[in-house]
């Protein structure tokens, strides 16, 4: 007869059995789902910055990606450059569009040089140079790709956040904000980086002013506003350099 200890040996073994086949399962569930993962980002990250530049596919009043099935081969199409900027070196990496920009700012708080892409798109006859940014919002992180001319002024933007409150600052990747973006200048009137205010008393509602570097701001949605503010101001400062030594 088996005694009250070896039941519960034999319990316990197999609930340690369960365990390990039960995180084997799960880790080989997550492996084998690692590459679609990947590639679901890469497609969404030409998506972005496609849609930066112009080429989506929008209505009226929508802002609309172009197809995921469409996406690589448009992106080989309009992005004619794809650069790397490190601490103040240029090179060329046709994978600079996949670097983690989270990571990149995580190692320059740690006093690595931080790694900066920059991809370069031809539309229309028009050179667009699109950025990747990233910042904090009210609850979670907020990232954007801005498509600039050669003098900074902001041809395209798109917004996207985490976990903004739906109706207030997830209406960052609304239309009507990104929309206001465009041919906004980045420098002032003495040809300094300024960045781009989210202005609660801006004085240009329809956004007529494109000199003044303000756009309107989302209602009720004042910290996810002043967190794009920071992350243009913060993020995009620092291609500057870049932008000066085109015009030598």
């Amino acid at each position: 007869m088996e005694s009250r200890t070896d039941k519960n040996s034999y319990t316990i073994i197999f609930a340690v059995v369960m365990v390990l086949v039960v995180g084997s399962l799960l880790a080989f569930t997550a492996s084998s789902l690692k590459p679609s993962i990947d590639e679901n980002k890469r497609l969404e990250k030409q998506q972005n910055i496609l849609y930066a530049m112009g080429v989506n596919e929008n209505d009226e009043t929508s802002a609309n990606f172009v197809s995921t099935d469409k996406a690589p081969e448009l992106f080989k199409e309009y992005i004619k450059e794809q650069l790397v900027i490190q601490d103040g070196k240029v090179t060329e990496d046709d994978q600079a569009y996949l670097i983690d920009i989270k990571k990149e700012q995580a190692n320059a708080k740690a006093g690595i040089a931080r790694r900066l892409p920059l991809l370069k798109g031809e539309k229309d006859g028009k050179t667009f140079y699109i950025a990747p940014i990233r910042g904090k919002g009210l609850w979670d992180a907020i990232w954007a790709y801005i498509a600039m001319d050669e003098n900074m002024v902001i041809q395209g933007a798109y917004f996207d956040h985490k976990g903004e409150t739906p109706g207030l600052g997830a209406n960052i990747k609304q239309r009507f904000f990104m929309d206001d973006f465009i041919g906004e200048h980045l420098l002032d009137y003495a040809d300094k980086f300024k960045g781009i205010e989210v202005s609660k008393s801006n004085a240009d509602p329809k956004n007529e002013d494109k000199t003044d570097n303000e756009v309107d701001a989302i209602a009720g949605a004042t910290i996810t506003g002043n967190g794009v503010a920071a992350m243009i101001k913060s993020d995009l400062k620092l291609y500057e350099p870049f932008f000066k030594n085109l015009k030598k």
